[in-house]
């Protein structure tokens, strides 16, 4: 769609025909007396300087790069390519390289949430010849990308790392709420510190005021006015204050091991979301029906770049035409 901009090219023309018409003057030369002259019909002359083909010229061609920049054009300079995850094991992203036969094509490292993103965008910079190969633990995306080209996809789960959570815990019920976070890779600090990313308060007073947590769960609600009337999602509820992000639950602590880790594993997915499954491997054959990606925007930085020199350098010359 973009591309039938081009059609807008005749619009050069423009400048032309101004530039012609403003330069149309009667010539006139004193004289002493024209009572001996024949009398002739006065001639029009249009004379050019070297100013106003200037111009001309730099109005012509600011014209032609707010059409080339509207058209967005892409130059499809890429070959081969085999475009690897942050992230994927070495070893096996050059073994399925050299296994499709793409082991001297060039690397290209993408974070794995952006990979298919980044094809379906710029998939026009690939000259049609060119194979591409996507390696790495690719989420699944929510809906089956489609591509104007050929596309193969190989991934690898990466395996499963448990991070390190620092926790600080405030209440009387220690070891109830040490339960909770069994199994969970916590590492329980005895004072909130710099590390320290969640504060469970358990306590009907305040908090001091300089303590500062991204996340935490309140038990006693009473020194916490932002949960008052803060939303509900799956019996949870949630507020952002100046201190973190703060949850709350009415059945804080659990009383069993099985309600613990219900009501832990649902904070984590209202808080963190659903977790990404890996892609299965698949390739995409070329879908002629596909809609036309978004501005790759290749060229268009280069060319808004082009488009405001030509304007700034249009005004100066205009302003020195009318001097």
């Amino acid at each position: 769609m973009n591309a039938l901009w081009w059609l807008a090219l005749p619009i050069l023309l423009l400048p032309v025909w101004w530039h012609r018409k403003k330069r149309e003057q009667h010539k006139a030369e004193p004289l002493a007396t024209s009572r001996f002259l024949p009398r002739t019909e006065p001639r029009q002359t249009r004379e050019w300087s070297w100013q106003d083909l200037l111009l001309l010229l730099v109005r012509c061609l600011l014209l032609a790069c707010a059409i080339a920049w509207l058209a967005d054009p892409v130059m499809p300079s890429r070959g081969d390519t085999v475009i690897v995850a942050e992230g994927t094991d070495a070893q096996w992203a050059e073994r399925e390289a050299a296994q499709a036969g793409l082991s001297k094509a060039e690397r290209l490292s993408l974070p794995a949430g952006q990979a298919i993103a980044f094809l379906r965008t710029h998939q026009r910079e690939w000259r049609p010849d060119a194979r591409l190969l996507v390696l790495g633990d690719i989420p699944m995306p929510a809906m089956a990308p489609e591509f104007g080209r050929r596309i193969e996809v190989r991934t690898l789960a990466r395996p499963f790392e448990r991070a390190e959570r620092h926790v600080h815990i405030a209440s009387t019920r220690l070891e109830q709420w040490r339960r909770v976070f069994a199994g969970q890779g916590a590492v329980f600090d005895e004072a909130p510190g710099a590390k320290t990313s969640l504060i469970v308060w358990d306590r009907p007073d305040a908090p001091p005021a300089s303590l500062r947590a991204p996340l935490w769960l309140v038990a006693d609600t009473t020194a916490f006015p932002e949960l008052k009337k803060a939303p509900q999602v799956g019996g949870l509820h949630y507020a952002d204050s100046p201190r973190g992000r703060l949850w709350h639950a009415a059945s804080w602590p659990p009383q069993t091991a099985e309600a613990a880790r219900t009501l832990l594993e649902d904070w984590q997915r209202l808080h963190a979301g659903p977790p990404a499954y890996t892609m299965p491997a698949r390739v995409f054959d070329a879908t002629a029906s596909v809609r036309a990606p978004e501005p790759s925007g290749a060229l268009r930085g280069i060319l808004m770049a082009v488009l405001v020199a030509l304007f700034v350098l249009e005004r100066i010359l205009s302003h020195a035409r009318r001097r």
